[in-house]
C-alpha cells in the first residue's frame, strides 16, 4: 500500500483538520530575522510576564535529582490542594497537560459521529479541533458584538447536541458573560448536555458581575468548569490544567486520561503556585495598569478595540493585519493575528512588562505612520 492510501485511511474527522497554530517563539524569529533573542519581545501567547512564583523556581530547582521516578499517575497532591483551594472533593478533579488536555477529554468521553457540539463564532480554536477531531458535527452560533449570543446558543441545540463550550472570558475578543446570562443558560439547556464553562482568564477579571461558575456545580451535575496555571500563574511551560465537575463526570474523564499526564516538577509547581497568591495578585495588578495604558494607546492612534477581561486585547487596525503584523516581526515584536478567528483586521496583543508595552507601541505607531 502506498503512504498516500495509508493517509486516505486517517479519520475521517482528522483528515480535515489544521493543526493548531502557537505564537512564534523567540528563538524561532530570532533565527529569522537575525537578531539577538535578547532584543526580542514576545506578546503573543498571552503569557504572565512576571513568569512563575520564586517559591516554584526555588521548589523545582530541589526536586531536579528526582526525576528518574514516574511522577504521582493520580495526582493526589495536587488534586487535594486544590480541592481545598475550591472547597470541593478531590474526586471532582481531572487534571490535564494543559487545559487543552482536558478539553480533549471531554470531546473523547461525551463526542463522536453523530453527536454535535456548539461553540459561538470567534471563540477558542480548540474547540472545532477536538469537536472534528472525534467525528462530532461543529454547530458554530454567530458572535453578538465580538461575544457570546447565549440565547441564539440555546436555541441552536440540537437533539443529537452533546457539549457546548464557552469560554468565560473568550480568547481572542477578551469578552465575558455576565451571571444572570449564564445562569439563565445554564437553566435553560438539557440536562442531557454538557455545558462547559473554560475559565482560563478568570483570575484577571476585575467586575462583580462575572461568576465563578463552580459555585454552580452541585445545581448543574451536567456543567464542567476548566481552569489552567498557564496564564495568571505563570507556568505556561510547566502545561498543568484542570477541570472540576460532579464526581461521576471526572470518574468518566479519569478512565480516559493518561496516568502520567502531568509530570513531576508540574504537579509540584502548580502546587507551589497555589501557596503564593502574593505573586499572583502583583500579576493581575500588572495587567490591569499595563492594559489601561495600552488601550489608552490604542485611543490616541484612533484604533478601536475590543474591551478585555483577560491578560490580552484584540485591536482593529482597520486594514488586513498580516502585513503590520510581519513588519512588527522584522522589528523584534512578535504579536498574534487572529484571522483564523474571522478577525482578519485584528491582531491580539498580551500585556507585558512595561518596557515591553512602550516598545510594542513604539514600533505600531511607526509601521501604522509609514503604511498611511
Amino acid at each position: 500500500m502506498s503512504s498516500c492510501d495509508l493517509v486516505d485511511h486517517a479519520v475521517t474527522g482528522v483528515q480535515g483538520l489544521r493543526p493548531y497554530q502557537p505564537g512564534k517563539p523567540i528563538s524561532t524569529l530570532a533565527r529569522e530575522i537575525g537578531l539577538a533573542e535578547s532584543a526580542i519581545i514576545k506578546l503573543a501567547s498571552n503569557e504572565n510576564p512576571l513568569g512563575p512564583s520564586p517559591k516554584v523556581n526555588t521548589a523545582v530547582a530541589a526536586a531536579l535529582g528526582e526525576q528518574a521516578r514516574y511522577p504521582d499517575g493520580g495526582t493526589v497532591a495536587l488534586r487535594e490542594r486544590l480541592a481545598q483551594h475550591h472547597d470541593c472533593k478531590p474526586e471532582q478533579i481531572t487534571l490535564g497537560n494543559g487545559s487543552n488536555d482536558v478539553l480533549d477529554l471531554i470531546a473523547r468521553v461525551f463526542l463522536g459521529e453523530g453527536r454535535s457540539a456548539l461553540f459561538s463564532g470567534h471563540a477558542f480554536a480548540v474547540y472545532p479541533l477536538v469537536t472534528q477531531a472525534v467525528g462530532a458535527e461543529a454547530i458554530v452560533v454567530p458572535a453578538e458584538q465580538w461575544g457570546h449570543d447565549l440565547q441564539a446558543m440555546a436555541a441552536a441545540v440540537r437533539e443529537d447536541t452533546r457539549v457546548v463550550w464557552i469560554a468565560n472570558p473568550n480568547n481572542p475578543t477578551g469578552t465575558w458573560v455576565g451571571k444572570a446570562a449564564l445562569y439563565s443558560f445554564l437553566q435553560q439547556v438539557s440536562a442531557e448536555v454538557v455545558v462547559v464553562v473554560d475559565e482560563a482568564y478568570i483570575e484577571f477579571v476585575a467586575d462583580a458581575d462575572y461568576p465563578d461558575s463552580t459555585q454552580w456545580l452541585q445545581q448543574f451535575p451536567n456543567l464542567i468548569v476548566t481552569r489552567t496555571f498557564s496564564k495568571a500563574y505563570g507556568l505556561a511551560g510547566y502545561r498543568v490544567g484542570y477541570s472540576l465537575s460532579s464526581e461521576r463526570v471526572a470518574d468518566l474523564l479519569n478512565r480516559v486520561r493518561q496516568p502520567f499526564n502531568v509530570n513531576a516538577l508540574a504537579q509540584l509547581a502548580a502546587v507551589t503556585a497555589l501557596d503564593d497568591q502574593v505573586h499572583l495578585q502583583q500579576g493581575v495588578e500588572l495587567n490591569r495598569t499595563e492594559m489601561e495604558k495600552m488601550t489608552h494607546a490604542f485611543n490616541h492612534l484612533g484604533l478601536e478595540w475590543i474591551p478585555s477581561a483577560g491578560n490580552f486585547v484584540s485591536v482593529d487596525l482597520g486594514q488586513p493585519a498580516m502585513p503590520i503584523f510581519a513588519a512588527m516581526e522584522q522589528q523584534g515584536v512578535i504579536t498574534r493575528p487572529v484571522a483564523n478567528y474571522g478577525m482578519p483586521n485584528h491582531l491580539r496583543i498580551s500585556i507585558g512588562l512595561p518596557s515591553e508595552n512602550d516598545r510594542c507601541i513604539q514600533v505600531l505607531t511607526q509601521i501604522l505612520r509609514e503604511s498611511s
